[in-house]
């Protein structure tokens, strides 16, 4: 079995597992143009604050698993899913990999190929039904009334029928 040693010896794959043309796949993605400019310096590592908080998230270490061809691995994984887009890796970084957009561009190559976190089902499921992420109670519209703000719609039937209508709502089902 050939093998790849990735972070230290950490994981073995088989090379028979990667996709050479991921990478490509990614760079043709909106937003992972500058994915191959990366040299791994780990700067978007240090700033991020997911990685703060849990240090198994490793924005070098997913873009080293894309530019080797590990597809299924990068697309299943639940790290492209926990970048909150607060762009300090993409401020910082001195490439202009622009990690952010990559992550978006991941994210919509995996959904493309039925991988979605189930966190965002979820979230789909409730913009789904109300129109946004939580459904509006009549104490808070009486809250808003009291402070002269206007009511705020319960659903948004527009929103609801996008979602219905359109790929997104097969996906959530």
């Amino acid at each position: 079995m050939e093998g790849i040693k990735i972070g230290g010896g950490v994981d073995m794959i088989n090379t028979k597992d990667l996709d050479p043309n991921f990478k490509y796949e990614v760079v043709k993605e909106h937003g992972g143009t500058n994915i191959m400019r990366c040299f791994a310096c780990g700067t978007c590592t240090a700033g991020c604050p997911v990685r703060a908080i849990d240090d198994r998230y490793n924005p070098r270490k997913i873009i080293r698993m894309v530019l080797l061809g590990m597809k299924e691995r990068v697309l299943k994984s639940d790290f492209i899913w926990l970048c909150s887009t607060c762009y300090t890796c993409y401020d910082r970084c001195p490439q202009d990999v622009r990690l952010s957009d990559i992550m978006t561009a991941l994210k919509n190559i995996a959904v493309r190929e039925g991988y979605i976190h189930p966190s965002f089902k979820e979230q789909a499921k409730l913009v789904g039904t109300f129109g946004r992420l939580y459904e509006v109670e009549d104490f808070d519209n009486k809250k808003r009334g009291k402070m002269g703000l206007p009511p705020v719609k319960k659903t948004f039937d527009d929103v609801t029928k996008i979602i219905k209508d359109t790929k997104l709502g097969e996906m959530i089902k």
